[in-house]
């Protein structure tokens, strides 16, 4: 009856929410794009017709193979921290959350990389990052778990899918991607470019949805419907001029904004649910 509950609380939040807005990508890359629609064109007729037609969407397989190129891109200027039992840890509660979504047949990843900026990051087709920097600031595993399901909200609302779409990049970018975008370094740096795609295309409406999405997940994952908002204000206490919140206070809202609209979706309704925060159970880094 609680899940039933919750599942129809998750309806009815994210009904009303506006979508990401559209993210310009300048002359370069729509030049670029279009050579590749005109070399497909001559290579397979039909081809770009059905490109520029893909508005409505993308396939799986596609939406995988961009995620997989921006995690790529991430990977290479921030690799991941040389843990493998932090790693394994994180992946483990990470698809134990995406398990309560929609979309658990998604090939998960999850994984702390190396920078000390307090930040995380999602890209399309599943792929999660947390930096050292946040992990560091967590206290329970349940804050873990909220901090990874706003991620997951992302990834399961295509948010930054979404913004990639309407740019007009839709199966095109699939194909470029999944076929290899390295030849071409516009597109590679302006599609790919790891953290500037996963967190700056996103608007404040994208955001709210997520943290949304956040408590709901976490919440029918077992865990304190509290912990993510607890994150929020642990990030907002840190001051603005700090380094090591500098692209998360550019690319998000305030914490403050986003406790305040959070706390007037919840209300009350998370009172009576008893969940975990697993304090002893959170790996805790090494120096």
């Amino acid at each position: 009856m609680k899940k039933i509950t919750i599942g129809l609380l998750a309806a009815s939040w994210v009904l009303g929410c506006n979508s990401a807005s559209s993210l310009d990508f300048g002359d370069d890359l729509r030049k670029a794009l279009q050579g590749r629609v005109q070399q497909q064109a001559q290579e397979r007729p039909g081809a770009a017709a059905n490109v520029l037609s893909g508005i409505v969407g993308t396939s799986q397989e596609n939406e995988i193979a961009i995620g997989r190129q921006i995690a790529g891109n991430l990977l290479g200027a921030s690799p991941l921290v040389r843990d493998n039992k932090l790693q394994k840890y994180v992946n483990n509660v990470g698809r134990w959350v995406a398990s309560q979504s929609e979309r658990p047949d998604l090939p998960w990843h999850f994984g702390v990389i190396e920078s000390k900026d307090i930040n995380a990051f999602a890209a399309p087709g599943g792929y999660i990052f947390v930096t050292r920097g946040l992990y560091a600031q967590l206290q329970n595993e349940a804050e873990l778990a909220g901090v990874l399901a706003h991620e997951v909200g992302h990834v399961i609302r295509q948010h930054h899918l979404k913004v990639l779409q309407q740019s007009s990049l839709i199966d095109l970018g699939g194909q470029l991607l999944a076929k290899g975008a390295g030849d071409n370094d516009k597109v590679q740096k302006l599609i790919g470019s790891g953290a500037e795609v996963a967190a700056r295309a996103l608007d404040k409406d994208a955001e709210f949805e997520a943290d949304r999405i956040a408590v709901v997940l976490a919440t029918r994952a077992g865990y304190d419907s509290y912990s993510f908002p607890a994150v929020l204000q642990q990030i907002g206490h840190v001051a603005k001029d700090d380094d090591s919140v500098t692209l998360l206070f550019k690319t998000h809202p305030h914490p403050d904004v986003r406790l305040e609209r959070l706390s007037d979706a919840m209300g009350v309704r998370f009172d009576s649910v008893k969940g975990q925060t697993l304090p002893k159970r959170l790996y805790r880094l090494k120096l």
